[in-house]
């Protein structure tokens, strides 16, 4: 039977005709069903189906004669890329440090390529898509100035934190931050003026995709620099520290935007893109098995929570992988939702469906569990921001999660993919917000004033740099603990009081009893305990 009767007598039933679609490419002879369709939809224009299928092919003809992966610009940027990277990898020269404002002591914090590498590697893509793309100049400069101003207020403004582990957990969220921040710049110039959902789903689905393959390239680079040292290292030659990080910081330079090139035209839009062959289908396939698995992973972890149920409460490590899973649950989701309802068949749509409600519904679960062991270990020791960021991450994951099984009550079967799509759009502008909040306001929330301890003793001044707030100071001959607050010493009057008002016993700090003495006194706690003793 040719393609063409079987088109017509296929007419009736979408999943057999996709089937017959999916053996036709294997077989080689898509361009022969192509046809049948064609011929088909002019006898019968007013069939809904084959009115469907023509726009595919001709969607999916018109991509395939468009994409030229403009190298003529990706290679040249992924080595300038790469070598920026890799200049600013030197850590001898370009690390980040803290400094106690009152004493000058210094320590290294973090090297700068880990803050700047996303944004200096954002402004790269973003300049390649520019120029392979609509070259829209002002776009490119305002995402581009956006990050460096971004970049240059967090160098500038985390020395105004107090003490030394608020300026050191600020820096390592940044990393973050600005990777987020750098990611939606790229959007920006990506999706052009329009900012629908539809546009916002797709860009986080080629985002996925962008880094897929970077991951795939990453592990080739990591085997060939594995074998590449290890030969040297049999003749007895150590390669110098510049190679080295050629390869590693370089590399990853490189890496990044050869990956943007592959995956990503930057003559269209993003709904615009190629979701059905290719890379893109081996990822959505792929997020496609792992979902019932995922599913299956939960649901046997929510059975064993109730017997390890404080571990989270206790093991700061445990809390942070209990994050970690849950973004990675959320990117699961998206590269699980296909981009255009043709992409699955109605069968396989209708699973989906199923299989993303399961693991938003157990998400949740771990979610709230989560957040609960946050705010738990907040309680009982201090707002720190690290703490309130996650605190803010998980709120806002759970949210996305509640609007998500929301939507989809209210959309029902046959609208349950647009309503996916809206709910992860409106995912990007919650993330984005965070961000930018964390950015900004993080160093006002936890800003330190010098000042207060300015003229005490030098150890002292010492503990209130290096320890958050609440600094308990006792001396070894003396059994009275004081709270160091505003430059003066409050005398805490018994035990009870202590422990009353949330102390930790471990958060005490002991000091030379003269210096101990030097320090001004302030209130007692509480007020009404009396002239306070000295030490």
């Amino acid at each position: 039977m040719s393609y063409l009767d079987l088109t017509r007598r296929l007419a009736g039933d979408p999943e057999q005709l996709e089937l017959t679609y999916q053996q036709a490419a294997v077989a080689g002879q898509a361009q022969a069903f192509s046809e049948a369709v064609e011929s088909a939809y002019r006898d019968d224009p007013d069939n809904l189906l084959y009115a469907a299928w023509h726009y595919r092919l001709a969607h999916t003809a018109a991509t395939a004669a468009r994409r030229v992966i403009a190298w003529n610009w990706a290679i040249p940027l992924a080595v300038l890329n790469g070598l920026l990277l890799w200049l600013l990898s030197d850590e001898n020269r370009f690390t980040l440090e803290v400094a106690n404002p009152v004493t000058g002591a210094s320590y290294n914090v973090l090297p700068l390529v880990a803050l700047l590498a996303a944004p200096i590697s954002a402004a790269v893509i973003v300049l390649f898509l520019t120029l392979a793309g609509d070259r829209r100049w002002r776009r490119f400069a305002a995402v581009a100035l956006g990050l460096a101003a971004s970049a240059v207020y967090v160098l500038l403004i985390f020395p105004v934190m107090w003490p030394r582990v608020f300026q050191e957990q600020y820096l390592g969220l940044m990393v973050l931050h600005l990777g987020l921040l750098a990611w939606a710049g790229i959007g920006v110039v990506a999706m052009g003026r329009g900012f629908e959902s539809e546009q916002r789903f797709a860009f986080l689905f080629k985002s996925l995709e962008a880094l897929v393959v970077a991951g795939l390239f990453a592990i080739v680079g990591g085997i060939f620099m594995g074998i590449t040292f290890g030969l040297f290292g049999a003749l007895g030659i150590d390669l110098p520290d510049a190679v080295a990080r050629l390869f590693i910081a370089g590399g990853a330079g490189l890496i990044i935007v050869v990956a943007v090139a592959l995956v990503y035209d930057p003559a269209v839009r993003p709904a615009e893109q190629s979701f059905d062959e290719g890379l893109s289908k081996l990822i959505a396939l792929l997020m496609r098995l792992l979902l019932p698995l995922t599913v299956g992973v939960l649901l046997v972890y929510l059975a064993f929570i109730p017997f390890n149920f404080r571990e989270p409460f206790e093991n700061r490590d445990v809390l942070i992988v209990f994050n970690v899973m849950l973004f990675a649950v959320l990117a699961l989701m998206i590269g699980a939702t296909p981009v255009r309802s043709q992409d699955v068949s109605p069968r396989g749509q209708m699973w989906l469906r199923s299989g993303i409600i399961a693991l938003a519904l157990l998400a949740i679960l771990v979610s709230v569990y989560a957040l609960a062991a946050i705010i738990y270990r907040t309680s009982i020791d201090r707002l720190t921001p690290n703490r309130l960021t996650f605190i803010g991450w998980n709120i806002i994951n759970i949210v996305i999660l509640v609007l998500l099984l929301i939507k989809q009550l209210q959309a029902g079967r046959e609208r349950w993919l647009p309503a996916m799509h809206r709910t992860f759009a409106v995912a990007t502008v919650f993330y984005i917000v965070w961000t930018i909040f964390g950015i900004i306001a993080l160093p006002v929330l936890f800003r330190g004033d010098p000042a207060q301890v300015a003229g005490l003793p030098v150890r002292v001044q010492q503990i209130a740099y290096e320890e958050p707030y609440p600094v308990l100071l006792k001396c070894s001959t003396s059994p009275h603990i004081y709270l160091l607050e505003d430059g003066q010493k409050r005398w805490i009057k018994d035990i009870a009081t202590f422990e009353a008002r949330g102390y930790r016993w471990n958060d005490v700090r002991y000091v030379n009893c003269d210096d101990l003495a030097a320090v001004p006194d302030g209130v007692p706690i509480p007020p009404d305990a009396g002239p306070p003793p000295q030490p």
